[in-house]
């Protein structure tokens, strides 16, 4: 379970322990919603009117045509905010500045496994929503069976550990918890580690690796070697031999899930 209750928040705001101001400038280029995952998405969020996203960065899978509120603590990813959506709220998941109940039903993606205070996050989140609470995150006992943990262990170590139990996750929220597997599409937008399950050039490329802020927790020098050894197989035909059939795979049954918890 996370606690990172002695990391301050930074300079440009961001309150978990990933440094956004430096690692994020590019992130809404590389992250962005996936159709099919926001639509699994959309349907947990049932006929709620008035939602909240909290840990909303760029504003990915905020769903349209609702009454959405934005919170997100880092200024640089609040300014890559499409200008079609609502501005981001400056605040945390552990203390959300709004009323009991004040939502129809509340979501968070890909955020749970930064925040400082886990636990009071999820608490909070429940005591503004009267619906269901909907978490997008990844199992941390699957994240090392992906092919990427070859070539970078360090990289899915550090994410095996930062993401929280989903379990955990429910038993905080209460109620009728359900966790739904999320199958993830060849030419999946948003880019994840697993989202290039069958596309691994890109992770070639140096953007793609610091949209995913596990890659920021391991040094430049392991991260090198790792990427090196990545091409070195794609050049001689060694990753194909293992996982090409993947390249044709039409959907990825990976760590992803959403864990659904209704009152």
């Amino acid at each position: 379970m996370n606690d990172m209750s002695s990391s301050p928040r930074r300079a440009d705001g961001s309150a978990g322990d990933a440094d956004y101001g430096r690692i994020g400038q590019g992130y809404a280029s590389y992250r962005q919603p996936e159709p099919a995952i926001a639509a699994l998405i959309e349907a947990a969020l049932g006929p709620a009117r008035r939602v909240l996203n909290v840990g909303a960065g760029a504003g990915s899978y905020e769903p349209r045509g609702r009454d959405m509120i934005a919170v997100e603590p880092s200024a640089s990813m609040r300014a890559q905010r499409p200008a079609d959506i609502v501005a981001a709220i400056d605040a945390t998941a552990e203390a959300l500045p709004f009323p009991d109940g004040y939502f129809d039903a509340s979501m968070a993606t890909f955020t749970v496994h930064q925040w400082q205070h886990l636990d009071a996050g999820l608490r909070e989140m429940r005591r503004v929503t009267r619906g269901p609470v909907v978490i997008l995150s990844c199992d941390p006992d699957l994240v090392q069976a992906f092919w990427l943990n070859h070539y970078a262990p360090e990289v899915l170590a550090t994410e095996a550990r930062r993401y929280p139990s989903l379990g955990h996750i429910g038993t905080v929220l209460g109620g009728d918890v359900e966790i739904v597997a999320v199958p993830i599409p060849l030419a999946c937008r948003d880019g994840f580690n697993e989202a290039y399950y069958g596309r691994p050039e890109l992770f070639l490329d140096p953007g793609a690796r610091s949209a995913c802020s596990a890659w920021s927790f391991v040094g430049e020098t392991q991260n090198a070697a790792s990427i090196e050894k990545l091409r070195q197989d794609l050049d001689c035909g060694a990753w194909d031999d293992c996982y090409g059939f993947l390249r044709n795979q039409p959907n990825f049954d990976g760590s992803l899930r959403l864990v659904i918890a209704r009152p």
